[in-house]
């Protein structure tokens, strides 16, 4: 296979159509209380080795606290996949992630992350396959529907195909015309954390804002932890039938408020901006530089309360909430400020 990070049976894992549908076949639907803490569910369902799916976009929406808790667990031997993927970068850096299934990695509103190209090119990470966001999220959507593969037109034309050993291209068995189309195979993550704002206690959730791959990835994941801004009583969300994801696809409900810390998430909070400016432009340039930021804010922290005190408490909660309701129009945006000056850091 010529891959130093990812064994053949990872290999095949992501695109076992059959072993995928027995698994889910035999999976435990039942209406139970799967709450439980954010440690016990990174602890049960997060195992070393998985196929790890990051959800979200970037950081919206994003289970950041949940991929804090990971760290803190040292998690490794982790595959990941996701569209977009720009938190695998530093997981790749601190030494979880060793294979990618590559769409996309970037922040590019708060510098060039250096952690990514570092991380290849020294080996101590390997590219595995190369997607567009459009097949990839294809990929996710065959998964949901019971789906072997999409055909599709997507990566046509594109290099991507020299860099993807799953995807074939066939001369389309439809239409007047035979015309070249790309067979995009189902993909089935081992595991994924999905942050919603609310959901019950058996794992009916709610997304409010855009879901991207999300409701997919739920269905498509062998394993799903969802972390919640409000654990709510299951008549709100049954009244509302705004469920996106049922409860049969989940493993564990985890009572997350803040949890997409230092991210935003829609209707809650905005996103904690300097704190992206210091990792990404400041200290993902040095590996030390990259290890020494998630000592001090996830490893000399325990959970997100202690992150909050440390991005500056109640005022800046306060403020993150102002900022997400004047965003969204639902105050007077004359209010709040979106003025932003750049991090300069202090030089010795």
């Amino acid at each position: 296979m010529g891959y130093q990070y990812i064994t053949d049976e990872q290999f095949k894992r992501l695109v076992d159509f059959q072993g995928a549908r027995e698994f889910h076949l035999h999976k435990d639907r039942a209406k139970r209380d799967k709450r439980m803490s954010l440690t016990e569910a990174v602890g049960q369902f997060v195992q070393d080795g998985d196929i790890f799916a990051e959800t979200g976009f970037s950081y919206v929406r994003a289970p950041l606290q949940a991929y804090f808790e990971m760290i803190r667990q040292g998690k490794k031997n982790l595959v990941s996949i996701g569209s977009p993927m720009s938190n695998t970068s530093y997981l790749m850096a601190l030494g979880l992630v060793k294979a990618i299934h590559l769409s996309y990695i970037g922040v590019e509103m708060r510098g060039n992350d250096k952690n990514f190209a570092r991380v290849i090119k020294t080996g101590q990470a390997e590219i595995v396959s190369i997607w567009s966001h459009g097949a990839m999220a294809l990929g996710f959507k065959a998964a949901q529907l019971g789906a072997p593969f999409i055909a599709s037109k997507q990566l046509l034309g594109s290099d991507m195909l020299k860099q993807n050993p799953y995807v074939k291209v066939i001369d389309s068995p439809v239409g007047a015309n035979s015309e070249p189309v790309c067979l995009i195979p189902a993909l089935f993550p081992d595991v994924c954390i999905v942050h919603v704002q609310k959901a019950d206690r058996y794992g009916n959730a709610v997304i409010e804002g855009p879901a991207v791959n999300d409701i997919a990835l739920a269905a498509a994941s062998r394993k799903v932890i969802i972390t919640a801004e409000r654990i709510v009583p299951e008549m709100t969300i049954r009244d509302a039938s705004d469920a996106a994801i049922p409860f049969w696809y989940v493993d564990a409900v985890v009572d997350m408020p803040y949890g997409a810390l230092p991210g935003c998430c829609p209707g809650h909070y905005y996103w904690a901006r300097e704190w992206w400016e210091w990792l990404v432009r400041i200290c993902t340039p040095t590996a030390e530089g990259t290890k020494g930021f998630f000592e001090y804010w996830v490893n000399d922290t325990k959970d997100q309360y202690d992150f909050i005190e440390k991005l500056g408490g109640i005022r800046f909660m306060d403020e993150a909430r102002r900022l997400m309701e004047a965003a969204q129009a639902t105050i007077d945006d004359s209010l709040v400020s979106f003025a932003y000056q750049e991090v300069i850091p202090k030089r010795d």
